[in-house]
């Protein structure tokens, strides 16, 4: 084959640092955000905190607009403004070109560095980092407590290694015993002793045990205690089930009395071990918050997430306009990648305010009537209301939180499909789960709705959903079937 050389033109979209790093910056969730402006602190010299007594260019409360308010009136203003003011850059910026050519050196992928804290919050830091106390070493603990034998301690170990997260155990006896080379009754002794640890329940091994043990750890002055007892021991598929009649007739009581049985079984815990360990509670920072004033609704960013940084003067004043050394290129490129940082960060909180501030708009009902007031909306609403791509919109409102009078919900909440109604009108999804849920809070405990039922409830409010699409709704709010929340007491 020939080699030649070809001269051909083309078009290609070529993203600059600058972008890149604006666009990354947008998708950073509130902690994300601050590990990356601490990267940013340690790693460019020529930025800082606005925590120093002398000035310089700063990015809160000079570019950043606060807050914007959503009146309830028809006499709105519910324009937002979609260009934001540009600050004026000062006197050593201006022979500093506005932007970097694509091949030059950015370090635009920062190292999540931990945000390290002052003194003060050294206790609050060792409490976060801090194990909790897991179901085993709670067991351990009391059997170190325990007088026993070498052997049965090491037993007793081993048991307590066994037991499941919930408090079941998750062994056979036969083979634990065969493995010690000890008689089965040995290991059944040192069970019954870590079966009397608490919390009571722990080391049973089906939930029939588990609650037998709870119930046998009552004063015999209990009431109604051989009669719960009986129920949990003989029939416990029925309780199951619900099947209150056929429980009554087995058991010989009368319903007020099963009523009485009933509630002493439901002080027991089914699962004991489920008061320790578990996943870390996740706190959830807001980083816009929503509240009412003087019949309006007024939006702002969060002041504690939102950064305050700015130019380091002095190390800028050290720029000279015609110096190509080394150190005058390092000051030169830092003052810009600074610049740009400071930009990009302006560029997000404005998006996000404006986001915030449109949303607001368009759920009002949501703030003033709660969920059953909520309208559908998608991103394209939002993206052709304030003039921005769709994909930017699901960049503000993934990972970002709105504090609201009603409680803390992430913006993508407030986004959902809609039904068709008798008025002509769609209904959204969420509200509709609103819906479902008051009906199924209003019930009586006796006869609760059936699927079927809060279809024909939501149809005679206008809503026409199909009976399958209430189970899935039931369901995704974690409420159980009719039959399993039919209750006595």
């Amino acid at each position: 084959m020939k080699q030649s050389l070809q001269l051909k033109l083309g078009t290609s979209l070529t993203m600059t640092p600058q972008l890149q790093q604006a666009i990354r910056l947008l998708q950073l969730s509130t902690l994300e955000l601050q590990q990356e402006i601490q990267s940013a602190l340690d790693s460019n010299p020529l930025l800082e905190s606005d925590f120093d007594e002398h000035g310089g260019e700063q990015l809160q409360e000079q570019n950043t607009p606060a807050s914007i308010d959503q009146r309830t009136g028809d006499n709105a203003d519910s324009r937002l403004d979609s260009e934001p003011e540009t600050a004026a850059d000062g006197d050593w910026s201006s022979d500093i070109p506005e932007d970097l050519p694509v091949d030059t050196r950015w370090d635009d992928i920062y190292t999540n560095s931990s945000h390290s804290g002052g003194e003060g919050e050294e206790y609050a830091l060792e409490q976060r980092n801090a194990a909790s106390e897991s179901l085993q070493d709670h067991l351990l603990w009391q059997l170190n407590l325990t007088p026993l034998t070498a052997d049965d301690k090491l037993i007793g170990e081993t048991l307590i290694d066994a037991i499941a997260p919930n408090g079941f155990l998750d062994i056979d006896i036969e083979e634990l015993a065969a493995s010690f080379s000890v008689e089965t009754e040995e290991v059944l002794a040192v069970l019954k002793a870590i079966q009397q640890f608490e919390p009571v329940g722990c080391g049973a091994r089906d939930l029939r045990e588990s609650l037998l043990l709870q119930l046998r750890q009552l004063p015999e002055s209990t009431p109604w205690l051989p009669q719960a007892v009986t129920v949990v021991g003989q029939h416990l598929d029925l309780l199951g089930k619900r099947d209150f009649r056929q429980l009554s007739r087995r058991t010989r009581l009368s319903e007020a009395q099963l009523g009485e049985v009933m509630r002493l079984i439901q002080t027991l815990t089914p699962y004991p071990g489920e008061a320790f360990g578990g996943e870390e509670p996740q706190y959830v920072v807001p980083d816009v918050i929503v509240s009412r004033r003087e019949q309006r609704w007024v939006v702002e960013l969060n002041p504690e997430t939102t950064p305050k940084l700015r130019i380091n003067d002095a190390y800028a004043a050290l720029i000279r306009r015609a110096d190509n050394s080394i150190e005058n290129n390092y000051l030169r490129d830092n003052l810009q990648e600074a610049r740009w940082f400071l930009k990009s960060l302006q560029s997000r909180h404005e998006t996000l305010l404006k986001v915030a501030s449109c949303i607001v708009e368009k759920q009002q009902g949501f703030f003033e009537l709660g969920p059953e007031a909520m309208k559908p909306m998608v991103l394209a609403n939002i993206a052709e209301t304030i003039g921005m791509h769709e994909s930017t919109i699901s960049r503000v409102t993934t990972q970002k939180y709105m504090l609201t009078p009603r409680g803390v919900f992430e913006l993508k909440y407030f986004f959902s499909s809609h039904v068709s109604t008798d008025s002509g009108e769609d209904a959204s999804s969420t509200a509709i789960r609103a819906l479902i849920r008051k009906l199924v809070d209003a019930e009586q405990p006796r006869k609760p709705l059936s699927d079927n039922k809060i279809t024909q409830e939501l149809d005679k409010q206008g809503i026409q959903v199909a009976r399958r699409t209430v189970a899935k709704y039931r369901e995704s709010m974690g409420i159980p079937s009719s039959s399993e929340r039919k209750r006595l007491v």
